[in-house]
Formats: structure tokens, sequence, C-alpha cells
């Protein structure tokens, strides 16, 4: 796990949100991962007694991968368009496995590496490249994605211990999550979780 001393509050308003705000983005989520919810039932346990964490639900479990922009900045014909060049390029994208085990703890949230890497890495490279073909310029940096899943968000400033300590008295088996889509949603975070709208699945290759 990532040496980290103090929790700092994950809820901060960042440039562009306030309450209302409704945001398009590609997430990869994870409705129907048994094996997943298995484990995040496990943690929610081991954190429950915990001070100043917001548990993630099984319904708000998300790998985010690559926003577009507020909805009301959003021309419906760009995004009809970037569905269709990003639906083109995935599905010659193959479904993949991804693995969790062990959470790392980071100063806003607690979360699990996805692993491997490369398969996530690769659906946002296509998406990058879908909004490419309409916009000059794609939103969020190329580089520095680091697939994850977050099972609590920091709602306070305070020590870390705690929360290390709950994880270190914490077995539980990995699981393994198979994805075969990655679905463009409309995101809020009115009531301090993300929680979204479903827009447009997309799905990998066969």
């Amino acid at each position: 796990m990532t040496h980290t001393d103090r929790m700092a509050d994950h809820w901060w308003w960042r440039p562009g949100w306030g309450p209302g705000s409704r945001f398009l983005t590609f997430h990869f989520t994870f409705q129907r991962a048994d094996s997943l919810h298995r484990l995040a039932a496990d943690y929610r346990r081991a954190l429950a007694d915990v001070e100043g964490l917001d548990l993630v639900p099984d319904e708000s479990l998300h790998l985010t991968t690559q926003g577009i922009d507020f909805v009301d900045r959003v021309p419906g014909e760009d995004l009809a368009a970037i569905l269709e060049a990003a639906r083109c390029r995935l599905a010659t994208l193959p479904r993949f496995e991804l693995t969790v085990d062990r959470p790392e703890i980071t100063p806003e949230a607690i979360r699990w590496e996805a692993a491997p890497s490369g398969p996530p890495a690769d659906v946002r490279a296509a998406l990058r490249d879908a909004i490419g073909t309409v916009w000059d310029t794609v939103p969020e940096a190329a580089d520095g994605f680091r697939p994850h899943i977050t099972i609590a968000y920091s709602s306070a400033d305070g020590p870390a211990a705690p929360v290390r300590t709950a994880l270190d008295a914490m077995t539980s088996a990995p699981a393994t999550v198979h994805v075969d889509q990655v679905e463009l949603i409309v995101l809020h975070r009115d009531r301090r979780m993300y929680e979204w709208e479903a827009h447009t699945q997309l799905p990998l290759a066969g």
C-alpha cells in the first residue's frame, strides 16, 4: 500500500463542478461483477468503523477511463460522431479480465489498482482517438493513466493510521472481473458519491 500519513476530503468542488453538474464520461462499470462485489463487501465491513470515509456501494463501483465534458458543452452531433468513431475502434479490441487484490491508500481514497493495466489503457487510447476525430483537442492528459477502482472516499482531513490498521487486519481472496464493454455515462456527485445515468454501452470484440 502507498504510504500516506494524512487523509484529505475528496469532495471539494473541482473546476467546473458544482451542485447539479452533469458530466459525460466513459467508465467501466461493474453491475454484474459478482467477484468484485464480494471483495467490496469484505472491505466495506473492514472499514465500517473508520471515521471520515464514504464507502462505495456496489452500484457505484467504477473504473474512470476518459472524460468528454459537461453535458451542456457537448453538441449532440459531436457526441453522436464520437460514439460512432468509438464503436468502430472498440470493435477491434478484445474483451479482457482484470484482477484486484489489496487496496492502496491515497490521500483522498482507498482504491484497488487494476491489473493488468494494458487492456484498459488500450481502450482509453481508442476512446481518445475517437474524440480526436471530432475535436481538435482531446480532454484530459494522455499520460499518467492508472486504472483503479475505489472502495472508499475520504470525507474529512485526518490521520491515515486508522485506515491502515483496518486494512492490515483484513484478508480476502482477490477478485477477477470480466470486461466486455465500456460505457458512456452521465455522471454527477451531488450526494457525496459518484452516481450516474447510463447513456450508451459500447461492446468490445467477442
